[in-house]
């Protein structure tokens, strides 16, 4: 699948709910209205979904939320999904997690063809970490990523920088990441969604993010890449990469090879644009001819970037849908 701006289209991100048990600042509002049960895609048409997609040339699938782990059954959309890792259709099958229920599940994901996921954590302090998390209990995080590596699933660990709140906690967080054996992706706050703060309080530019690393280690720049939007640095004298995603710095936007579904079955060709295609409506009224006359349409119509600012005197290029709606 190629976009009208040449960008090849190998990597979906799916959501499979907008809900989540944490209330991180950053990301939501301390009281959250979800979508009703009802409007979501059932298990069985975002795997089909998914099949279509792979069909089309899609390599990478990531299963995000909200908190994905949430969905009732959610190993078993992994397994349908995952059969294409035998087959050869799809190079990889992921998640994005917060980390509070991978203890219940890291089992179920690996023997389902989980090879790695990604872990949202901000802090490694208790304190703050329920202070940012709006109640968290950073215990049952940890406990999810002891079974995943008992599970042999990698970490990545993805780190929100935040000013005021953990810019002093990003090198600990690196030396901690190296010590376990996970890599660290450090990422700027994006305007998406009424928190009920204002995010230019604590917006942290990543030049200034990682100035405290620069001055304690060396960092390179290195070729791989996962797939996704973030650069990835070696650090003097550690085995973890660093990882830099900068929606606002440094926009990624050229080679873009994303497109997001939402547990609604709303494809959204970017995330800092609203506009949509509707899936689900038409795999329900019209088949996977109606599916692929929409897909279509989504890639004509993918934005050749996204446009968010966030200055003192307020942020621009915000959306008013969450993050949870289209998945991180």
């Amino acid at each position: 699948m190629t976009d009208s701006h040449g960008r090849h289209i190998s990597y979906l991100r799916i959501s499979v709910t907008d809900r989540c048990d944490l209330r991180c600042r950053y990301c939501m509002a301390e009281k959250m209205r979800f979508l009703p049960r009802n409007q979501l895609l059932s298990l069985e048409e975002i795997a089909l979904i998914a099949d279509r997609f792979i069909e089309r040339g899609v390599r990478r699938i990531r299963l995000t939320g909200g908190e994905p782990l949430m969905r009732r059954d959610l190993p078993d959309l992994v397994r349908r999904i995952g059969r294409h890792l035998a087959d050869g259709g799809l190079d990889e099958v992921t998640l994005t997690t917060n980390g509070t229920r991978l203890a219940d599940h890291a089992d179920a994901l690996a023997d389902a063809g989980v090879r790695r996921i990604n872990v949202s954590l901000d802090t490694l302090d208790p304190a703050a970490f329920a202070h940012l998390t709006r109640g968290g209990d950073i215990a049952s995080v940890m406990r999810g990523i002891a079974a995943a590596r008992a599970a042999d699933i990698r970490i990545k660990i993805n780190m929100v920088a935040l000013r005021g709140i953990n810019e002093d906690m990003i090198l600990p967080m690196l030396r901690w990441c190296d010590a376990q054996g996970h890599d660290l992706t450090l990422i700027e706050t994006m305007p998406l969604g009424d928190t009920g703060e204002d995010r230019s309080d604590h917006y942290l530019p990543m030049h200034e993010a990682i100035a405290p690393l620069r001055s304690a280690h060396a960092i390179t720049p290195l070729p791989s890449r996962t797939g996704g939007p973030a650069r990835y640095f070696s650090v003097e004298g550690m085995k973890a990469r660093l990882g830099l995603i900068t929606p606002l710095t440094a926009n990624f936007c050229d080679d873009c090879n994303r497109m997001r579904l939402t547990c609604e079955g709303r494809i959204y060709m970017c995330l800092g644009h609203e506009d949509h295609v509707d899936l689900k409506g038409a795999f329900r009224t019209g088949g996977m001819a109606a599916l692929d006359r929409e897909i279509d349409r989504a890639l004509r119509a993918k934005a050749p970037r996204h446009h968010f600012e966030i200055h003192g005197d307020g942020t621009q290029g915000a959306t008013v849908r969450h993050m949870s709606v289209t998945g991180g």
